[in-house]
């Protein structure tokens, strides 16, 4: 069933909005939207609320040219509730925070794994001349497994030495380059996890 806002729910016509970063996940803040916000908003590709204080429909930005640029839109079971993911174009809060709660909007280390991660799925699929991942690739499973080997025996070399930083870098290759030959193989970082979570709880 597709689902659609009922704006008649409340006396005033306007349903609460909760907006997320689509990349992030984290909650940026929380407005209103009127069936003409609403509509605006699915055509424009920019979220636009309703102002309960101005008594007017407001574009997200249109002073600060801090847009919310729209990526999904959906509705919770009651259909008087919407959910609006978006990429921000800046700081969110009229204060000058990433979120109206004053919160860091940045990657945590495990979403950024996945963004990695997807982007090294699409330097494969796109065979890109000038992409370092599509041209490892395109030269064999093999290849890139010597890689890997290699940026593994580079990684003992400096846990040997006391080069702090080296060693973080090689850490950061090899954990790279394995990310590519999983994905070279038809496998996510996803795989690995899952049977690391299993022995865990088998302990």
């Amino acid at each position: 069933m597709i689902r659609t806002p009922n704006f008649s729910k409340n006396p005033d016509g306007l349903l609460p909005v909760i907006v997320q970063d689509a990349v992030t996940k984290n909650v940026l803040m929380q407005a209103y939207m009127n069936q003409e916000a609403h509509q605006k908003t699915l055509d424009q590709k920019r979220v636009w609320f309703y102002s309960r204080s101005k008594n007017r429909l407001w574009l997200k930005g249109e002073q600060s040219k801090n847009y919310l640029n729209l990526v999904a839109i959906s509705y919770d079971c009651d259909q008087d509730s919407i959910l609006v993911k978006v990429n921000p174009e800046g700081p969110t809060c009229h204060l000058g925070s990433d979120t109206c709660w004053g919160e860091s909007n940045a990657l945590s280390s495990i979403d950024f794994i996945k963004t990695l991660e997807n982007v090294i799925e699409q330097r494969i699929s796109d065979e890109q001349k000038n992409s370092y991942v599509s041209s490892l690739v395109q030269k064999g499973i093999n290849k890139v497994a010597q890689k890997v080997g290699e940026e593994a025996v580079e990684l003992v070399i400096e846990s040997m030495d006391n080069n702090e930083q080296a060693f973080l870098e090689e850490s950061a290759d090899l954990l790279f380059h394995y990310m590519v030959l999983l994905k070279a193989k038809g496998y996510s970082i996803n795989d690995s996890l899952a049977i690391l979570e299993k022995r865990h709880q088998n302990r």
